[in-house]
């Protein structure tokens, strides 16, 4: 076979099978064992696996292609990484990879793309029941492309892997995969000029997990019913735009240490997690990275504890964005400053804006705020903007979330007068977050139902 495909080097090419003159297609069968011929190929082979299980791991340390359908399985039988990439321009394509081993300092994975394998192309492959879906341990340039990526299921959380691992990488490409189940979806690490465009996750931990990557695009991604949609932390300079959580349960974003990020045109929502857990699903609460409707806390939305968290995060820009549903729209603390929070429509949410602090914050810029679903306002030159403006917290909030105690005088006489003098009094008002001119509607939202 191999001595037929050489003589034909031509007709491969405009065949389309063959990327680099000489180059040959390779049949793979179950019966041979697959490593001898990916030892025995040339630079720019096609290896095509037919239908059946393949028993890894295996290593290509030459520039080919693996390619097959989903009915050729690779196997790693347990132990370590199933696919190990040490050569650049690699392409593993169309094949089902699955049983990893579980050694957590190993980072055994589903495939394991060393600092040599620059610009390898990992594509419409399925991975199962790996510790790690892919590891891109410092490959350049690397694309993981319209993966089905389902990690480990059982067992305690903080021993599962991740759907992507990626440790300075830059250049890397993460778009139009699908995760489930494992830690977090993607998580990265000391990289940079990385984009996470167009991905969906389900059931894990966090969706999007970020630790000093810096110049880099999370766009598109769609996450649904997980602990935090996108936990941004010590990164910098990041566009952050377009992406959905819906009815995580946590957080929808988490930014720690963020700063020079632009965030827009993003969603947040909260709503009934029907259509998300599933009765028949294996394992712990903590481990499908989600709680059924009925163990949620009672009295609160399904979604959520906190739309969006901002906990030292310095000189961002977020604009265009929808908060909605969440036990609180925005918590802003410790000392963030330099942000711009404008555009924004803040809808449902049970306690809008939790800020402890002394500061005067006004989220307004150039005469625009945001919207606030709660702000009972009037707009009589009909510019689209309230003629007063709104505060959405009072002294009673800041007394109940320095001292929570004190929550069981809240329905007391005392406390009804403070909070009708402070409305016919402004003066009266703590410092804080005010926004001066307060939008009478909402800016468009984002549509996510085909999405969901």
């Amino acid at each position: 076979m191999r001595l037929l495909s050489r003589m034909f080097p031509a007709a491969l090419v405009a065949a389309g099978l063959s990327g680099s003159a000489g180059a040959a297609t390779l049949a793979a069968t179950p019966d041979q064992p697959l490593q001898a011929l990916l030892d025995s190929a040339r630079a720019g082979d096609v290896i095509e696996l037919a239908a059946g299980e393949y028993h890894g791991p295996i290593r290509i340390d030459r520039p080919l292609v693996l390619t097959g359908g989903r009915a050729a399985v690779l196997d790693g039988g347990g132990s370590g990484s199933v696919v190990t990439v040490t050569a650049p321009d690699v392409t593993v394509r169309g094949v089902t990879i699955r049983r990893s081993g579980r050694d957590l300092q190993a980072m055994d994975s589903g495939i394991s793309l060393q600092k040599s394998a620059e610009r390898a192309t990992i594509e419409d492959n399925r991975f199962v029941d790996n510790l790690f879906g892919v590891y891109v341990h410092g490959a350049q340039g690397a694309r993981v492309i319209r993966n089905v990526i389902e990690g480990q299921r059982g067992g305690r959380l903080s021993e599962a892997g991740n759907g992507v691992s990626l440790w300075n990488a830059p250049g890397v490409t993460i778009a139009q995969n699908t995760f489930r189940y494992g830690r977090d979806g993607i998580f990265t690490i000391s990289s940079r000029n990385d984009r996470f465009v167009d991905n969906r996750f389900e059931q894990v931990r966090f969706a999007v997990h970020y630790m000093y990557t810096n110049d880099s695009e999370i766009s598109g991604n769609v996450s649904v019913g997980n602990h935090v949609g996108y936990a941004i932390m010590y990164s910098n300079r990041l566009v952050i735009r377009g992406n959905i959580s819906d009815r995580d349960r946590d957080h929808g974003f988490l930014f720690n240490y963020a700063n020079y990020a632009e965030i827009d045109g993003n969603r947040v929502t909260g709503g009934p997690l029907d259509s998300v857990v599933s009765s028949a699903e294996e394992g712990s609460d903590d481990e499908r990275g989600m709680l059924p409707e009925a163990k949620q806390p009672q009295g609160r939305p399904n979604g959520p504890e906190k739309c969006v968290f901002i906990y030292n995060t310095n000189h961002n820009r977020f604009r265009n964005n929808w908060f909605e549903r969440c036990e609180i729209g925005v918590h802003f603390t410790a000392g963030s400053e330099g942000n711009e929070i404008t555009g924004n429509a803040f809808v449902g949410n049970r306690n809008q804006v939790k800020y402890v602090g002394t500061r005067d914050l006004d989220w307004s810029r150039g005469g625009r705020g945001n919207y606030w679903s709660d702000n009972p306002a009037f707009d009589l030159n009909g510019d689209g903007i309230s003629d007063t403006a709104y505060r959405p917290n009072d002294l009673v909030d800041r007394v109940l979330w320095t001292a929570p105690s004190a929550k069981v005088l809240i329905n007391s006489p005392a406390v009804q007068v403070l909070r009708w003098a402070q409305a016919q009094f402004p003066a009266l008002l703590p410092g804080g977050v005010i926004d001066s001119h307060p939008l009478m509607s909402p800016p468009p939202r984002r549509a996510v139902e085909g999405a969901r």
